[in-house]
């Protein structure tokens, strides 16, 4: 009987802490109905400004846009930059609450990847953002909305996805709370990248050079797809990433291929018998020593792995996929292990524009994801030495007259900067009390993943700023990020809100 009190009370706290959480997700909600349309047509002109990370005079335009949306919401902002100059720059903005205990800092990207418009289908175009009504890739058309837009309706547009959209339910959810007077009790930054997709190769410049005004006890990473079963997610970690470009070389001109078969050498032939050679056919990467150094799972990582719903067969039925790679290893814990992927192979031309010849040489790019052990230089010295052991000479210039005579097999090998994996861990007390306030708002449980797939070089924020992270994925996994016809589903957008909404104002002792 003496422990019955305490009971009662601990009964009755998690009682308000759950009626609170409720009131704050039915203001948010409510406060996003009622503005939908000014919330969407703020959306859509942030969509129009072209974002492809190298065109500098867009990317200001992004800058100064972001900038313009934080001053209308009471944020004070500001661009941050590093060292070297006319780098795509950071907004930053802070709210200050007084008597805050900890400060928490949402983080998303507005740059985007490069397009090519004569890819996008169904009438769309990268920069010109349009309502659809279901994935053009499943026959959907374009749309005319009126002032009630359904939530199954998807905004495309390059950047609508990644990661405009994390722009945007940050900055609203923080409007939402602050417009129904909800009371913040943290201290909140807001800090948007503009080179995320060129490897963030100038963040740590700007760490460095505003460490002390980037200090915080949670960085919030607004970034990614959400779980193919559309539920919630939180995921405690990135990959790292990696990419290398290949170039075999062949004859020093292209060569008429019934005159010269059989004798000169043929570089695209040689290039893809290299790369049959680093894989077998259930996809296991046979470059020695490749998954030597990853870091197992711990108890607690693979057990919140066996409660996330399984996928594949919904996968491979929207994909066409008979088989998937991995050897009957599950979809997940293909996530936690690094891969080799050929992003692309290039040699001579194919179709209406072959033409019978022996090529001058043949190009491939790879993609290495890297997991938690795993190091930038020594996985590309891994493919290198299998390179090398398969007859290759490595050069990283375009071949003299001399090595032509001297090597019978050519390669000439570059790299990206590349950055290792980042994972937190699961029982950090702050990462807790995120995952009660999100799963606050669900009534099923949250996915909780050891690491997503895709990368982000969060590695930084611990180097550099000893920080703590933990990425919430906001939009629909059939986002088609990085390639054509991109587009965010608006419930994910709404739902995206809500989320942050809570995070912003979670519980935490």
């Amino acid at each position: 009987m003496k422990f019955k009190f305490p009971f009662l009370i601990a009964c009755s706290f998690l009682t308000g802490l759950i009626s609170h959480s409720q009131t704050v997700q039915q203001k948010v909600n409510q406060y996003r109905k009622e503005n939908e349309s000014k919330i969407i047509d703020e959306y859509v002109k942030f969509v129009t400004i072209p974002n492809v990370t190298r065109d500098t005079a867009n990317i200001l335009r992004n800058a100064a846009f972001i900038k313009m949306m934080m001053e209308q919401r009471g944020i004070k902002a500001e661009l941050l930059n590093g060292t070297t100059p006319n780098v795509n720059p950071v907004v930053f903005g802070e709210i200050k609450v007084p008597g805050a205990k900890y400060t928490l800092s949402f983080y998303a990207h507005y740059d985007g990847q490069p397009v090519n418009p004569a890819k996008w289908t169904g009438g769309l175009q990268p920069f010109e953002p349009v309502f659809i009504d279901k994935p053009v890739e499943q026959g959907g058309k374009i749309i005319l909305v009126s002032r009630n837009i359904s939530p199954e309706y998807r905004l495309a547009g390059r950047g609508s996805a990644d990661d405009k959209a994390g722009v945007m339910t940050i900055l609203n959810a923080y409007d939402a709370l602050v417009k129904t007077g909800v009371t913040l009790t943290h201290n909140i930054k807001f800090f948007f990248e503009g080179e995320e997709e060129l490897g963030s190769t100038h963040l740590d410049e700007i760490f460095k050079k505003n460490k002390e005004k980037l200090q915080t006890d949670l960085w919030v990473i607004i970034d990614g797809p959400r779980h193919v079963s559309g539920k919630k997610m939180i995921s405690f970690g990135v990959r790292g990433d990696v990419n290398m470009n290949l170039t075999v070389y062949g004859p020093k001109r292209p060569l008429h291929s019934g005159n010269y078969g059989n004798w000169a050498p043929n570089p695209a032939l040689s290039l893809v018998q290299l790369l049959a050679s680093m894989k077998d056919d259930k996809g296991r990467i046979l470059v020695e020593e490749y998954y030597d150094d990853v870091i197992p799972l711990s108890a607690n990582e693979k057990e919140a792995l066996s409660k996330i719903p399984n996928i594949e067969e919904t996968l491979k039925k929207e994909l066409g996929i008979a088989e998937p790679e991995g050897n009957g290893r599950s979809f997940l814990e293909l996530l936690h292990l690094p891969t080799l992927n050929i992003n692309g192979i290039k040699s001579a031309d194919v179709g209406e524009l072959g033409a019978n010849i022996i090529p001058t040489k043949a190009e491939a790019m790879l993609d290495l994801r890297l997991v938690l052990g795993n190091e930038v230089d020594k996985q590309i010295n891994k493919v290198t030495r299998h390179i090398e052991n398969n007859g290759f000479h490595v050069i990283d210039h375009e071949p003299t007259d001399e090595e032509r005579l001297k090597y019978s097999k050519l390669i000439k090998i570059t790299r990206g900067v590349g950055y290792p994996a980042q994972r937190t861990p699961f029982d950090l007390p702050i990462a807790q009390s995120l995952v009660k306030a999100i799963q606050a708002t669900v009534d099923y449980p949250v996915v909780l993943i050891p690491s997503m797939g895709g990368s982000l070089p969060l590695y930084l924020f611990e180097k550099t700023l000893n920080a703590k992270l933990i990425t919430v994925p906001v939009v629909n996994y059939d986002n088609n990020q990085h390639a054509e016809n991109e587009n965010v589903q608006l419930k994910f957008l709404w739902e995206g809100i809500e989320t942050i909404a809570a995070i912003m104002v979670m519980q935490h002792q």
